[in-house]
């Protein structure tokens, strides 16, 4: 008997093994199976079979018979078995602040691309930007089977530092900068610095070059966030200051929540005791589109019925309220309702790509040194034009 005849009777002898299996009523069923049975059923060695659940090459004829036995008998494999064969759960944990948030799925999104393409699967805990859950979740994945984790960063507390510090298995935070992991973050004093530098121009001009005379806003968030809060505000007055702006603190400065719920209810006590700026900004875009309701709320005057149920609703707000609105974070959704308001542009998805890079990485390679690495940011300014006052 020679070479193909061989392979052409193990060929039918896997089909009638799989054929058997069917008719026994367990199509689609998970069943407890061997990796040594999976390969008799596919008509393969048992290496073939374990290269492909590691992702390792296998031609694309056998990937195809190994898909099918897998699909057919509903085949799991086993995870424990896997880390003692491999060392490898080949699962990162994901530690987010929200997910109802789209500079949050952006970042997701990116994690998801890399982990995919490389084998990994995701496990996402969302912790209602709570830290004391965020710890928990770190803690239980930790404890559980993961090769790695990434943590969404907002507030970093002492808790948070030692545990980075002392974790067990790699973590890279994305989105603050920290001497404890690695780390992917934004220039967020940058991004404020040149925002601050383009609003003092444009108030400066709508006042003809006066600097006392300019009335500038800004809704923060709480300074405990490093980035979004504390890097993000000062580069935002530094900008102001270079222009020969004095920020008013007890006057025009707010703190919102991270919330377009938030956004409103700051500037509507502001507007409540202010009603005469030039610019608000906001801390984020989502915050700004609190803002620009509060806008309307104020000014006590109905948005026509031609708008009111449509896109351009809040286009119409900003341009009868006289006063600029502007944010962080480039929100498409804003985008699409106002035509742009001013904003900066933060690669949250790449930052979610980089991330997960890094933390493979340090997963497959068992590199230990931390990466710190910043991102840059390209400024909008659609729509920054104000009237000249008489």
């Amino acid at each position: 008997m020679n070479v193909i005849q061989i392979q052409v009777k193990a060929r039918k002898r896997a089909k009638m093994d799989l054929d058997n299996f069917e008719n026994q009523g367990n199509k689609g069923r998970q069943y407890t199976m061997t990796i040594k049975e999976i390969a008799q059923m596919a008509g393969v060695s048992s290496a073939a079979v374990s290269r492909y659940l590691n992702g390792g090459y296998v031609s694309e004829q056998k990937k195809e018979q190994i898909r099918k036995v897998i699909e057919k008998t509903g085949y799991q494999p086993s995870t424990q078995a896997r880390i003692l064969r491999t060392g490898r759960a080949h699962l990162v944990g994901v530690v987010a602040p929200k997910i109802n948030s789209e500079s949050i799925s952006r970042i997701t999104a990116g994690i998801e691309q890399v982990l995919s393409a490389r084998g990994y699967q995701m496990l996402l805990a969302s912790t209602d930007n709570q830290p004391k859950n965020e710890l928990t979740y770190l803690r239980i994945f930790e404890s559980y089977p993961v090769d790695g984790i990434v943590l969404i960063g907002t507030v970093l507390t002492d808790e948070h530092r030692r545990f980075l510090k002392e974790s067990k298995v790699p973590v890279v935070v994305v989105g603050q900068e920290t001497e404890m992991a690695s780390c992917i973050y934004h220039d967020d004093f940058g991004a404020g610095r040149a925002m601050g530098q383009e609003v003092a121009v444009k108030a400066l001009k709508r006042n003809g070059g006066r600097p006392e005379d300019c009335k500038i806003a800004y809704i923060g968030v709480t300074r405990e966030d490093k980035a979004a809060g504390a890097a993000r505000e000062d580069g935002f007055r530094k900008g102001l200051q270079e222009a020969g702006i004095t920020f008013d603190d007890h006057r025009y400065r707010r703190e919102s929540e991270f919330t377009m719920s938030g956004g409103y209810e700051a500037v509507a006590d502001l507007l409540s005791e202010e009603n005469e700026i030039d610019i608000i900004s906001c801390a984020t875009d989502t915050i700004a589109a609190g803002a620009i309701e509060a806008l309307i709320a104020q000014s006590k005057k109905a948005v026509p019925e031609s708008v009111q149920n449509s896109g351009a609703r809040m286009l119409h707000i900003l341009e009868q309220s006289g006063i600029c609105v502007t944010g962080f974070g480039d929100n498409q959704m804003l985008r699409a309702v106002t035509g742009g308001i001013p904003t900066v542009h933060f690669g949250y998805k790449t930052s979610g790509i980089k991330g997960a890079e890094l933390l493979l990485e340090q997963i497959e390679e068992k590199n230990p040194v931390p990466v710190h690495m910043k991102l840059g940011f390209p400024v909008s300014y659609t729509h920054l034009t104000l009237p000249t006052k008489a």
